[in-house]
């Protein structure tokens, strides 16, 4: 079992009492695609999955999802978030087993997920006065942060019968810079476009790539995720969507090989879970 760098009440209270300048800010990967970003006005979290849900699920089954990185913290021991982005769903980005417990915690929480999902979110018990639905080309801004949502492809381009989205992407500013978490999707013909003009300063992609014999919806690959930022030219390329279960993961040293092919004023940035990483502008 992988351990977090930090955990339990030390990560907690680092999270806590870290203060982020008036520019830039500090991010935590909680492992997975789970992100928590500090800037001076607030905390935002993005696709957390902090619980067995997962494991239990699908124990004593032919798919068993077996964890691989310990869970470092819990829904209910965040207690400061302002705004919660789910990209999709899927329980390891909108997970059952954090997303009530954390929105408990932080009572004054918002939880932006896709509007084409409103009804599953619902049915896991969480209060519609506490949702953001959006789709792509919407904007919500809190605490200091503006997103605003991209369609992703997971692993088909789909649309709900009101062709609205139900897996999209984060492009998130705050505190002079500016984020892009992909949620999980192929690099599909048109992503680059999608995301604009304006220089990146990180780049949240997945790298686990895609194979019919896992039996669930695939990624782009770690080549995929490198391409992609060669064309898009962020500051920062950092890859996200492995070492949580045994069988839909790649070793990170696929994306290290791959990453030797950036161009110049392109950086890697592997995190370790718990790792508290600071950006400026």
């Amino acid at each position: 079992m992988i351990e977090p760098v930090r955990k339990g009440a030390e990560l907690v209270r680092e999270i806590e009492e870290t203060v982020a300048p008036p520019t830039g800010v500090f991010v935590w990967w909680t492992g997975q695609s789970g992100y928590l970003i500090k800037s001076a006005q607030g905390l935002l979290a993005v696709d957390l999955y902090l619980s067995e849900h997962l494991s239990r699920k699908y124990q004593d089954t032919p798919r068993p999802h077996v964890r691989m990185t310990t869970s470092p913290l819990n829904g209910e021991d965040l207690r400061d978030v302002d705004l919660m982005l789910a990209s999709h769903k899927h329980s390891d980005h909108l997970d059952p087993g954090t997303v009530p417990a954390l929105l408990a915690a932080s009572p004054s929480a918002m939880l932006v997920l896709p509007e084409a999902i409103r009804g599953h979110a619902t049915g896991l018990g969480l209060a519609e006065d506490r949702l953001i639905g959006v789709d792509s080309g919407s904007e919500v801004r809190g605490a200091g942060f503006r997103v605003r949502a991209i369609p992703s492809a997971h692993e088909e381009f789909d649309r709900d019968p009101s062709g609205r989205h139900p897996y999209l992407g984060f492009i998130i500013e705050a505190a002079g810079l500016r984020l892009y978490h992909s949620g999980d999707t192929l690099a599909y013909e048109g992503l680059a476009e999608a995301l604009g003009g304006e220089r990146f300063d990180v780049m949240f992609l997945p790298i686990n790539g895609r194979a019919p014999s896992r039996g669930v919806a695939g990624n782009m690959s770690a080549a995929e995720a490198v391409d992609l930022a060669a064309r898009v030219r962020p500051r920062y390329l950092v890859p996200h969507h492995y070492d949580m279960f045994t069988f839909n993961t790649v070793p990170v040293h696929e994306f290290e090989d791959q990453a030797r092919r950036l161009p110049a004023g392109v950086e890697p940035k592997v995190l370790k879970c718990g790792e508290r990483w600071e950006i400026q502008p």
